[in-house]
């Protein structure tokens, strides 16, 4: 009996800590989670007007994320410089000039060896305003806020909580947190940010004497709509280690990860990729919601974002401590859509995670009155076939759209639960 009562309190003694540990670790990830939200609801409220660059809002926003990088006490980019040392201005535009700002804080590493190394975390922090005809709006004809939920106040939530997770852990090799403006006027802020990086002087600034202190980039844009735990990483074979490191990190947090070799596409880390650094791009994909203003806070995955944040933690703490600087490899472009000149449109939003366990590639989003949902396809069903040819993922799908021809009637074969249909769909030149 003496000897049970000894086991039995030794295994209590085990067991408490182990208990008591995951308590603790639930009720941080709830903290995490509540600040994440609130990041989001402040960034896309009514009050900020959707983000616009120059306007309020844009300004408004600029200053919030600017105060919870002073508040981590983080070195600002600019020396001298309390208030605007956070800021890279920049004016753009040719007929209406507008004046906004990068904000960037950078972490000094720790390695005598590899601080010298610059990391980018990064995402945009600006929307699309009010909307209307040209401004990217999915629902040009209708002006109102365009929040930007997803789009991308769910990035900057993660970004900053990555940047006060690793002013608390440390890092071997410096990291640069930024926030780029004018993303939706075709990555402005991001490229201006490399063509002034080569002419830093590091007299001024706490940032490596040119772009080519920069040995990667990781890029959030689009992170708040998880779904079955599946994420999309682009620009896994722009460094010959990235693909291996990108699996073992979703295998060891639990996130279904499609893998896409180059780093091209609609954000930020293009204009990196473009200057020859490695990258890769974390996105949770597309919605209905997108570039719309139904992009609002309620319609976010918050379990997900923590999700997100514990991936991109242990990505960015093995990037972060490679022996080797990232190599780059040149990848062509294999998936960037909306670069793609075709001649074409179904009028819909391909799963680009190749999230869908079935063999095809899922619709996530069908536009009404666009050709695909005329023909009677629906978001959710799986294209097998386009025209009598296979379509197994999205490079097959944008493969088969090059070969159409605007006016005519094709057959698209897609499954919709279990049944398999074949819709005639009469093809519509994109609008440009």
């Amino acid at each position: 009996m003496r000897n049970k009562y000894i086991l039995l309190s030794l295994a209590f003694a085990l067991v408490v800590p182990v208990y008591a540990q995951k308590q603790k670790s639930a009720a941080n990830s709830e903290q995490r989670q509540d600040e994440m939200r609130k990041t989001v609801e402040y960034l896309a409220s009514q009050e900020l007007g959707g983000r616009y660059p120059g306007t309020r809002g844009d300004t408004l926003a600029s200053e919030y994320i600017t105060s919870q990088l002073r508040s981590l006490k983080l070195k600002p980019i600019v020396k001298g410089k309390k208030k605007k040392g956070f800021y890279h201005d920049f004016t753009y535009g040719k007929t209406e000039q507008r004046t906004t700002h990068n904000i960037m804080a950078v972490l000094p590493g720790k390695d005598q060896q590899l601080k010298n190394e610059y990391i980018v975390i990064g995402s945009h922090y600006d929307h699309l305003g009010m909307g209307g005809k040209g401004s990217g709006s999915r629902r040009p004809d209708t002006l109102g806020v365009h929040p930007g939920a997803d789009d991308n106040a769910s990035g900057d939530a993660v970004v900053l909580q990555l940047a006060r997770h690793f002013k608390k852990a440390g890092s071997p090799r410096s990291i640069i947190f930024a926030f780029f403006g004018a993303e939706e006027q075709g990555l402005v802020g991001s490229k201006l940010f490399l063509d002034w990086m080569k002419k830093a002087d590091g007299r001024r600034v706490n940032l490596p004497a040119d772009k080519g202190g920069i040995v990667a980039m990781v890029n959030l844009d689009m992170v708040g709509r998880m779904r079955g735990h599946a994420m999309s990483v682009s620009g896994t074979g722009t460094s010959s280690q990235f693909k291996a490191m990108v699996e073992r990190v979703g295998e060891e947090t639990g996130v279904h990860v499609s893998c896409i070799p180059d780093g091209y596409g609609p954000s930020d880390q293009a204009s990196f990729v473009a200057q020859d650094i490695p990258v890769l791009f974390l996105t949770t994909g597309g919605h209905m919601e997108y570039h719309t203003p139904a992009d609002v806070p309620s319609t976010l995955n918050y379990e997900g974002m923590q999700q997100t944040l514990d991936f991109s933690k242990l990505l960015i703490s093995q990037l972060a401590a490679m022996p080797q600087t990232p190599d780059y490899i040149n990848v062509p472009s294999t998936q960037s859509m909306k670069h793609a000149k075709f001649k074409v449109t179904l009028g819909l939003m391909p799963d680009v995670m190749g999230a869908s366990s079935t063999p095809g590639l899922r619709a996530d989003i069908v536009v009404a009155g666009k050709p695909a949902h005329t023909a009677g396809i629906r978001s959710g069903d799986i294209i097998q076939e386009i025209d009598g040819k296979p379509v197994k993922d999205i490079n097959e799908y944008m493969e088969r759209l090059a070969e159409l021809k605007a006016g005519t009637t094709i057959p698209v074969k897609v499954l919709r639960g279990e049944e398999t249909i074949t819709f005639q769909v009469h093809l519509t030149p994109p609008v440009r």
